[in-house]
Order: structure tokens, then C-alpha cells, then sequence
């Protein structure tokens, strides 16, 4: 069965994209077969990256489609290994819907609180909804060098109880140049940023790796590939 992860966010502008492109590109990488679902038809910021990674001939490459509803982008889901659901800003309902197909949903985030609440609030919202709670994870996105603010946003995602991935991506231009030449969060022409990046990918790995080991205790069949979610450290 195809493993689905979803990056979803309250507001434009704390990494969604960039985190859902540099999910699917590194499972690429161990072989996967990989679609990104663009659900952001406004935007389609995921798409007309691809464009840009086409154009350089960026390996490997990836799939990416846009689609105006989730039902669409499930029609084809089965052809793949893995399928990313890059949704749209806002709290809508095809987040909803997002979340509730997905595996494990993603919300990236920045540190300021002008962030930090939209993202809690979406993150109450989807568990209101239904949502398990074990299947929510923040991701902290385009954070500053103060070790104080690291700490104090670190403080306030883990006082609400829901998952905060290890590793954090920072503001640098690095990552800026990377995307706007089709590459990715892991593609920079510095080895400290990509694996600042690798790290966050890592631990969204780990976390499915986790979620697909309680379903399996519990008895019941593992949604996720039958390859393994640690398939992507093992290429």
C-alpha cells in the first residue's frame, strides 16, 4: 500500500513546500517511486519547482502533478510508493481531508508566535476532527541563531503534547539558492546545511518507523509500503 505524508500549514510562508520537496526527493533517492501532489492549485509552488529542476536535469527526478481535489490525487495514489500531499495554506477542508488519508502529517512551522499559535491551532483543529494525535507532527522551519528562541519555541510546541521532529531548518541563503534552482533542502552547495536538512528528513523516518511498529504490536496489518519506511537510509 502507498505511504502517504502530508505537509499542511495554517499560513504561506514557513516551508510546506520546501519541506514536501525534500521529503519526496530523498526517498527518491533510495528508490522509491515518489509523486508530489500539489494541492495548492493558486500557487503550485511545488510544480513550477519541478519545472525548474527539469530544466537543470536534477536527479532524480520527480513527480509532481497538480490536483484540485484530494479524490484525484487518490486515484493515482496506487501507482506509487509513496505520495506527498503538498496542501494549501489555511485551515480548509481539504487539510482535512489531507490529514485523514495520511500516514503522518506534517505541520512546519517558524518560531515566532505570529507562527507558533496558527500551527498549534490547526494542529487542535485536526485532532478535534479525528485526527490521532500520535499521527501530528511539527516541524520546525527557518528559525534564527538565538539559542534562547530555539529553546523557548521548543518549550511551547512540547507544553501543547503534540510531536516536535528533531532537527530544525535555519534561515540561510543556502537553502534559498538550492530551491530556486529546482534542488532541494539536502542539495545546497553546503555540506552543514544539507545535513542540518537530512536530520529533519531522518527523524520523519524514525516517526514513521514508530507509528508503523505501535500499529503492528496493536495487531493490525502496517499501512505504510511494504518496503519499509527506513528504506530511505538503507539505499
Amino acid at each position: 500500500m502507498t505511504l502517504r505524508i502530508g505537509v499542511v500549514s495554517q499560513k504561506g510562508g514557513v516551508g510546506k513546500s520546501t519541506i514536501a520537496r525534500t521529503i519526496a526527493c530523498e526517498y527518491a533517492k533510495a528508490g522509491w517511486h515518489v509523486k508530489i501532489a500539489d494541492l495548492d492549485l493558486s500557487q503550485g509552488t511545488s510544480y513550477n519547482w519541478n519545472s525548474r529542476r527539469l530544466q537543470q536535469g536534477l536527479t532524480p527526478p520527480i513527480a509532481v502533478e497538480q490536483f484540485a481535489t484530494i479524490e484525484g490525487a487518490l486515484r493515482v495514489a496506487d501507482a506509487y510508493d509513496l505520495m506527498v500531499f503538498d496542501g494549501a495554506p489555511h485551515s480548509t477542508q481539504t487539510t482535512l481531508q489531507i490529514a485523514t488519508t495520511a500516514h503522518l502529517v506534517i505541520l512546519p512551522t517558524g518560531m515566532s508566535l505570529d507562527d507558533l499559535e496558527p500551527t498549534i491551532r490547526l494542529a487542535h483543529e485536526l485532532k478535534q476532527k479525528g485526527i490521532p494525535a500520535a499521527t501530528i507532527a511539527i516541524a520546525l522551519c527557518r528559525v534564527g541563531d538565538s539559542p534562547a528562541e530555539m529553546q523557548e519555541a521548543t518549550d511551547y510546541i512540547q507544553a501543547t503534547g503534540y510531536r516536535l521532529l528533531d532537527g530544525a531548518i535555519p534561515e540561510r541563503t543556502g537553502y534559498r539558492r538550492a530551491i530556486d534552482t529546482g534542488r532541494t533542502l539536502t542539495e545546497t552547495s553546503y555540506s552543514s546545511l544539507n545535513q542540518k536538512a537530512d536530520d529533519l528528513i531522518q527523524a520523519i523516518v524514525n516517526t514513521l518507523e514508530k507509528l508503523e511498529t505501535k500499529e503492528t504490536s496493536h495487531g493490525n496489518h502496517s499501512q505504510t509500503n511494504q518496503r519499509g519506511t527506513s528504506a530511505r537510509k538503507q539505499a
